[in-house]
């Protein structure tokens, strides 16, 4: 059963919160599949992930592209798991489906948009309603990540 991880925005955006949460999975020798609510914000995502630090970059690709399977980070719209990954990050309200497959289901919320907050709340309660081990993190005031429950 995968561990769900509930990511709270509340200063930055998609493109500087999920690459270092993307790294940390690399350097867990872990593949991550990040599944979003629309095609064009993947885009923009995917333009970001090459950039968001000089001196590295997120090898990564969209589903749309050659061989979704080979890829260590896989942007996709689509349900399932078609990089193998074991980490899965759901942004901008896409649906998580079934995470069984994964060791971690994070959910990254902006905190900011009343619908992604109440959309995340009910998440949590589902989890943990049905005995899901989950982790709520919450952005701090200077940018990092600290769990609050």
């Amino acid at each position: 059963m995968a561990e769900l991880w509930f990511y709270h925005l509340e200063r930055s955006e998609i493109e500087q919160a999920l690459p270092p949460l993307l790294e940390k999975c690399l350097q867990r020798g872990w593949r991550a599949l990040v599944r979003g609510g629309n095609a064009e914000r993947l885009d923009a995502l995917d333009a970001s992930l090459w950039t968001f630090r000089d001196e590295s970059f997120l090898p990564h690709g969209r589903d749309s592209e050659g061989d979704p399977a080979r890829q260590p980070v896989l942007l996709t719209t689509a349900v399932g798991n078609a990089n193998g990954a074991q980490a899965l990050f759901v942004i901008d309200g896409a649906e998580p489906g079934d995470v069984s497959a994964f060791e971690r289901a994070c959910l990254i919320f902006d905190g900011r948009d009343e619908n992604a907050l109440n959309s995340a709340r009910s998440r949590w309660k589902a989890a943990k309603d049905s005995g899901i081990v989950a982790s709520y993190w919450r952005e701090s005031a200077a940018g990092k990540w600290e769990k609050q429950a």
